[in-house]
Formats: C-alpha cells, structure tokens, sequence
C-alpha cells in the first residue's frame, strides 16, 4: 500500500472551501475505530484533504471513493494513495449522487461548516443508497441533528434527519486536533437511514411542509402553513395553535400524509 510522506510540500490552506485538517493520530484512530470499517466495505469519503481518513479506511476496506473541490489536494493525494481509492475533483453539491453511491456505501466526511447542512440534506434524499454514514460536524450542527422537539436547537435540519435516519453523537472534537485550528468544537455524528414512522407518501410535500414551518417559525402552524391549505388537517391533529419547534417529527409525518390523501397540493 502507498504511504502518505510526510515530507512533500502539502498545498495551502483554502480559507473560501473551509478548509480544517485533522492533525492528532490519536483523534484519527478514534473516528476509525467508531466508524469500524471491514474487508467487505466501500466507502464514500466527503472530503479527503491530505488523506488523514483516507488511508486508513483504504488499508481496511475494499474500495474508497474520495470527493474534493480543491484541484491540488486531489493532485498532492494521487501521489499517496493506493489503486483501489478512486479519487475525484468536484462539488459535492452538485456531483451526480446516484453514481457515487453504489448499493451498501458507507459515507465518511469532514464536512465544511458552511455547506454541511447542504450536504447532508443531499444525502438524505438518496438515503435508500447508503447502509450509514459519519460525520464530522461543528459541535452546533450535532446538536441540532440530535434536538428533541422544544429544545432551542430543534429545526428543519432535525426534522428531516431524524426523520429518514437514526442520528447518534459518537466523539466531541477539541479544535486542538484540528490544523488550522477551527474557532469551534467539532463532534462525529453517526446517520443510519431507515424508513419513515410511519410510512411517509410524499417525501417531496413533507419536506415543503416542514421548510415551511420553519420559515416561518414565530408563528403558529396555522399561519405558516397557510399555503399548504392545513387548516383542516392541523385542527383534527391539534397542531393549530402550536409553533414548528415544539411539533414532533411524527406529527409531520402523519400532516404531511392527511396532506396527501386529500391530494391537489400546490407545492410553494
């Protein structure tokens, strides 16, 4: 197998992509052993940087699939790697999902702050294609994910997550094991899709109904929905007089679903 040299010239740092590389092995052999990858695994990794997953995932699994916007960590990572990790230049926003995620991947990424939520959200939409994925977030994009209703975190993000995935808080991250040193904590977040409870109809006018309760979440879902043509629907589940933040991921399930069997929705 390739060995990372630690003494190449490694590219620069690229403030505009976010850009925070793990550098404490001791931080590294954590995640590894909490994502406990095996012979028989293929992996999809979000952001590879110098490798620091990477290799090891490679040494473990059957093939690795590694996506990075940055030209130059992908041109410094073809160097060090081994033949069976495929390497790709690309936003991951807009790669073509489907055809990175064979049946069975598991997802791996250190996510940048600023687009992680759009990741994820992403991913979710193709969750039937991943068996599960970990994450390494700010500590404040993990406490969302994990937010039960009422807490002042609870939002859009942890409706739709908890929603399709069973979402678990695996390791708090100090900005210590991080080069350049972020200004926040980091925290590895484990996802493992599984059906909606209970089964959802309309995933397209679920996630319209919940991006509207949110959009507008001072006010009462009687209001915010509004558009959706609720009214009735919220009343006969008591939801009216309710804000978004304090309404359980399985009570917009089941709006959503009374939702769709009357049909006709105009989705906003």
């Amino acid at each position: 197998m390739a060995k990372q040299s630690h003494d190449r010239k490694r590219p620069p740092v690229r403030k505009r992509w976010g850009q925070h590389f793990l550098s404490d092995p001791l931080a590294v052999r954590r995640i590894i052993a909490a994502v406990n990858p095996q012979p028989e695994d293929k992996f999809l990794e979000v952001g590879p940087g110098h490798g620091e997953l990477t290799l090891p995932l490679a040494a473990a699994s059957t093939a690795v699939i590694a996506v990075d916007i940055d030209p130059l960590l992908i041109a410094a990572l073809e160097e060090e790697l081994p033949g069976h990790v495929q390497l790709l230049q690309g936003d991951i926003l807009k790669a073509d999902l489907p055809a990175l995620l064979p049946a069975g991947v598991r997802v791996v990424g250190s996510l940048p702050f600023n687009i992680s939520s759009q990741i994820l959200m992403r991913l979710l939409e193709h969750r039937e294609r991943w068996r599960d994925g970990h994450f390494i977030l700010q500590k404040e994009m993990a406490d969302r994910l994990v937010a039960p209703p009422g807490n002042r975190t609870y939002g859009r993000l942890s409706v739709m997550a908890q929603a399709f995935a069973a979402a678990t808080r695996l390791l708090d991250l100090p900005p210590t094991v991080f080069s350049p040193r972020p200004k926040v904590s980091s925290t590895l977040v484990r996802l493992v899709p599984r059906p909606t409870d209970p089964p959802l109809e309309d995933p397209k006018l679920f996630a319209a109904g919940v991006r509207a309760a949110f959009g507008q979440r001072r006010k009462k879902l009687s209001n915010a929905l509004k558009a959706l043509g609720a009214g009735p629907e919220l009343a006969q589940a008591g939801l009216e007089n309710l804000r978004a933040e304090h309404v359980a991921v399985i009570d917009y399930i089941r709006l959503s679903n009374a939702l769709s069997s009357k049909g006709g929705i105009d989705l906003p």
